[in-house]
């Protein structure tokens, strides 16, 4: 097997563990190889010699994160380089070592929300997360198996989460226009599901200190193998999960998180989620406070409900782009550096990167902004009253069959557009940025393919009952003629 068949995106994820029964191939020589590989890789990036760079490694909780820590950890020191170990750490913390302190570079340990046999590296820089183009040098230079030159390094243990935390706290005390010895949460009952992820903190180091009540919080302690749900704000258990920690608790507000704490989504006091649509109505109304007219990019799935809400209701600009956080945050930045104010990169999964805080997708700093709302008294359960919600949507997932997927995948996309244009009872969209979005007179369809998968997921809007089924039929006969799709689901 090639390392660059471990690509996700922007990470490395792979199998850690055979626990599941599968076959492991994010091995010792796998993490050896790409530890040095990035060493490589960021003295160049940085001009900073190997053995005087300064790395920060950390891990979530899964049952591989230590084992592979310690190998990332002595690999990095024994090729000179001073090793900040950060041990249980959520990933935007990791960025965040950059900004507070001298480190040219760090890795986090983490496979976000896949099951507990998986595992992975992300790798940062001090301006981002390494973007798809820049973990294909990373890889190249793995499977050369290039190596620095031995030399003596440094293992320091750093507790960079207390410094982490504090600065959360502040952030709310800022906010609330007071100090922590005032406790601003009091009164506030704010519970926390982590999933047994990285995510406890939260609760027990940030809110609590503050005064918040967080009794009824869930699964603070970590545990790799996750026997209590996913830690996935996507996932409807876990979802189930935090709504009712809301409703038997009495609670003003519950939170929850993924793995590695980059996501995150919320629930109201009612036990109504706020998340998706719900959880980017919300944050956009933090980011275009003070950015009037500001552009606010999302994934291509968003509802037009959610459209009409950022347009209308707040005053800001709609920009749908592609799936894949990294794609929402570069679009975002490339859209500043073009000169238009764009204050917040959001996908509907809960990753959300707002400008003043370097574009890093982090699920902390989201709900921090979230809890500062409601301590200043704005009534979140009426904030989203306004936004209109569909009456269904679905989600199909169709297999591709063939060989050349991507190929395969655009051609047909290319016939769904052609169909779109001469269907008298479809419209395409003017904002088809990715894959073909049409409407009819009572909802929309979007037909796309998956940025890494071989798939096309089919998502399917209606403004009332029986809407998705109508638009289903329109598609059901057109997509019928593609033999290497598999469209059983539909």
């Amino acid at each position: 097997m090639k390392i660059k068949e471990l690509k996700s995106g922007t990470d490395i994820r792979g199998v850690a563990s055979d626990i599941c029964g599968n076959k492991v191939n994010l091995t010792d020589d796998v993490l050896v190889r790409l530890s040095n590989a990035y060493a490589i890789w960021i003295s160049k990036y940085t001009g900073v010699p190997v053995h005087k760079l300064k790395i920060a490694v950390g891990n979530d909780s899964r049952i591989t994160s230590e084992s592979i820590s310690i190998t990332v950890i002595s690999t990095l020191a024994q090729a000179g380089i001073t090793v900040y170990d950060c041990g249980l750490s959520s990933t935007p913390a990791m960025f965040m070592t950059m900004v507070d302190t001298k480190i040219h570079g760090a890795i986090q340990i983490t496979a976000s929300h896949h099951p507990c046999d998986r595992n992975g590296l992300k790798f940062f820089t001090r301006d981002s997360g390494i973007s798809g183009e820049q973990l294909d040098e990373i890889i190249s230079i793995s499977e050369s198996n290039r190596a620095p030159v031995s030399a003596p390094g440094g293992i320091v243990e750093f507790d960079y989460m207390r410094t982490y935390c504090a600065r959360l706290r502040k952030m709310i005390c800022d906010g609330l226009g007071k100090k922590e010895s005032d406790l601003p949460l009091k009164g506030y009952k704010i519970v926390v599901d982590a999933g047994n992820g990285a995510g406890g903190f939260y609760a027990n180091d940030v809110l609590k200190p503050l005064g918040a009540d967080i009794e009824g919080s869930r699964y603070l302690e970590p545990d790799g193998m996750f026997p209590n749900h996913i830690p996935n704000p996507e996932n409807k258990e876990a979802m189930e999960s935090i709504c009712e920690a809301v409703i038997t608790s009495g609670a003003d507000l519950g939170i929850i998180f993924d793995t590695d704490v980059d996501r995150a989504g919320c629930v109201d006091s009612s036990g109504k989620e706020i998340n998706r649509n719900r959880l980017v109505a919300l944050a956009s109304m933090l980011a275009l406070e003070g950015h009037e007219g500001g552009t606010i990019v999302t994934d291509s799935v968003t509802s037009d409900g959610l459209k009409e809400f950022i347009e209308t209701n707040l005053g800001g600009v709609h920009y749908r782009y592609k799936r894949g956080y990294r794609n929402v945050i570069d679009k975002a930045i490339e859209l500043c550096n073009q000169g238009i104010d764009c204050p917040l990169a959001i996908e509907t999964s809960g990753h959300a990167a707002f400008k003043e805080n370097y574009f890093l997708d982090d699920g902390a700093y989201l709900v921090t902004k979230i809890v500062i709302m409601l301590a200043s008294g704005v009534d979140i359960n009426r904030a989203l009253e306004s936004m209109k919600m569909p009456a269904e949507s679905v989600e199909k997932r169709f297999e591709i069959l063939d060989e050349n997927f991507r190929d395969y995948g655009m051609y047909v996309l290319d016939e769904l557009k052609k169909f779109a244009e001469e269907n008298e009872n479809l419209t395409l969209a003017d904002d088809n940025r990715e894959g073909i979005r049409a409407y009819n007179s009572d909802g929309w369809f979007l037909l796309r393919l998956s940025v890494h998968d071989p798939i096309m997921p089919l998502n399917i809007e209606s403004n009332s009952v029986g809407g998705c089924d109508k638009l289903a039929k329109i598609l059901k006969p057109f997509l019928a003629k593609f033999d290497k799709l598999n469209t059983s689901s539909l």
